[in-house]
């Protein structure tokens, strides 16, 4: 366990060491992360420059101009801190500052505007050295203000830049503790940081994925998402504008019928929305209650499921969206577009249970109102009872009397539609069984997921998989 330190005691600590020496670029609210090292004293021997290319004319000047004039950009930012590094270079001799660890650090962020309208958003990063004579590593992070003084909201920002800068020369070979400590004397109630990415010779054993996991873990963002490639991506960067549609599981594994399910949906729902494939973003959903369903947080499980959605081509999305009103109306915040869920019944009936909705003060109409918000539907997959073998979908399903009327409502007007070219062998296939035939290494399931899938959970022990013990082993 970390200690926690002011940030006064931070700065004085990076202050104090002279081997760390940098620059400081700070772009839309002052700067606020500079001040606390000039205060804390001792200074000198670790600022080498501090500025604030605030005009626009004067930051392009420098930096060069940014495409459609968009400066609180990650491009910019990266920008920033290369550009910072290599004047540090150019201008320092490394003969006469033996031992130096060069630094720079940047941010680039809107406060609030004067309508309060906007809250403001920012990235901010670091580039350092964690030894001499090695290369550099970069932590870059995306903040969204939650307060609503400006004021207010660069004092956080100044904070954040100090935890940042000491977490980064303190706790880079424990980036857990790094994203904890970043904070200290920083309520999450003011900041929200939806995106972090590591990068450099320090962190080549970091996997990104996992360290977005941390933030929604420690509930300093709701939700994280990162591409096929394993690229953690700016929510807003991909949802904004768009036509969603997102399908929600354990996956453990994916099966058939999450492709099938998938897929139909997909295409009931772009004729629905008259929309392309490339108008759409399409999400896999996990959330954190799933992923706690054992427990806590199994983080090679977790990178398992991931490992094989990435293969498949997907994009994913961890949530701490237990239910799916909260899901849509944190789509419904990056857009206006039409928003399409594909789930089973049994997920369909957990919408419709009045327990998920007591801390609502309207309820479960509370909920259904940002559910079932204009241009969104619900794509049901049938369910096929294994015992009774009865086909349960949105004619068949029972809920609760007193909600019926109000089912039959969204039913009759289209907000929850059955998917109908599903493949009725897919009926058969449960991951729970297939589960446990692959942790008892029963033989058959390879056939009940995509193909490609089963090769990977042999090949790397996924699911508790274990290989078949051959004679050739005791000879």
């Amino acid at each position: 366990m970390y200690q926690k330190l002011t940030p006064k005691q931070k700065a004085l600590t990076i202050n104090l060491d002279p081997t760390i020496y940098g620059t400081f670029a700070e772009i839309g609210a002052g700067q606020e992360t500079v001040r606390h090292f000039f205060r804390a004293g001792g200074a000198s021997g670790t600022i080498a420059k501090a500025m604030s290319a605030y005009d626009k004319d004067f930051s392009d000047a420098i930096y060069g101009k940014e495409a459609k004039n968009r400066y609180v950009t990650q491009n910019r930012l990266r920008k920033m801190l290369r550009y910072e590094v290599a004047l540090i270079e150019e201008r320092i001799s490394r003969e006469n500052s033996p031992n130096r660890k060069f630094f720079s650090y940047a941010n680039t962020v809107t406060t609030i505007n004067f309508d309060k309208t906007l809250k403001g958003h920012g990235w901010v990063g670091i580039r350092f050295q964690v030894k001499e004579n090695e290369g550099y590593n970069e932590i870059v992070i995306h903040v969204k203000f939650k307060e609503n003084d400006a004021t207010l909201q660069q004092e956080t920002l100044g904070n954040l830049g100090v935890n940042l800068i000491f977490g980064a020369f303190t706790y880079y070979d424990n980036p857990r503790t790094l994203i904890e400590s970043l904070y200290d004397d920083v309520a999450t109630d003011n900041l929200e940081i939806d995106m972090i990415d590591f990068s450099g010779p320090a962190f080549d054993y970091v996997d990104n994925r996992l360290m977005s996991l941390q933030l929604v873990k420690n509930n300093m963002t709701d939700a994280v998402i990162f591409n096929s490639q394993g690229n953690n991506m700016l929510p807003a960067d991909i949802l904004y504008k768009k036509n969603i549609f997102a399908v929600r599981g354990s996956f453990r594994p994916v099966t058939k019928v999450n492709i099938d399910m998938l897929q139909n949906g997909i295409d009931m729902f772009m004729k629905d929305a008259a929309c392309t494939q490339e108008q759409t973003e399409i999400l896999i959903e996990i959330t954190i209650s799933n992923l706690r369903a054992d427990g806590d947080i199994d983080e090679r499980d977790f990178m398992d499921r991931v490992d094989i959605l990435g293969k498949l081509g997907y994009t994913v999305i961890v949530s701490n969206f237990s239910e799916y009103y909260r899901l849509i109306d944190y789509f419904a915040s990056y857009t206006t577009g039409d928003i399409g869920v594909a789930m089973g019944v049994n997920n369909l009936l957990m919408v419709f249970d009045e327990k998920y909705y007591k801390n609502l003060s309207g309820g479960i109409l509370e909920a259904f109102g940002k559910f079932f918000r204009n241009g969104m539907r619900v794509y049901l997959y049938p369910y096929k009872d294994p015992e009774t073998h009865e086909l349960l979908d949105s004619s068949t399903l029972k809920v609760e009397e007193n909600l019926k009327e109000l089912y039959k409502y969204f039913k009759l007007n289209n907000r929850i539609v059955d998917i109908k070219n599903y493949n009725p062998e897919f009926l058969e296939i449960y991951s729970r069984e297939i589960l446990r035939k692959i942790a008892c290494n029963i033989k058959g399931w390879e056939s009940q997921v995509p193909e490609g899938v089963a090769e990977m959970i042999k090949e790397r022990g996924m699911f508790g998989y274990k290989e078949e013990l051959s004679l050739k082993q005791f000879s």
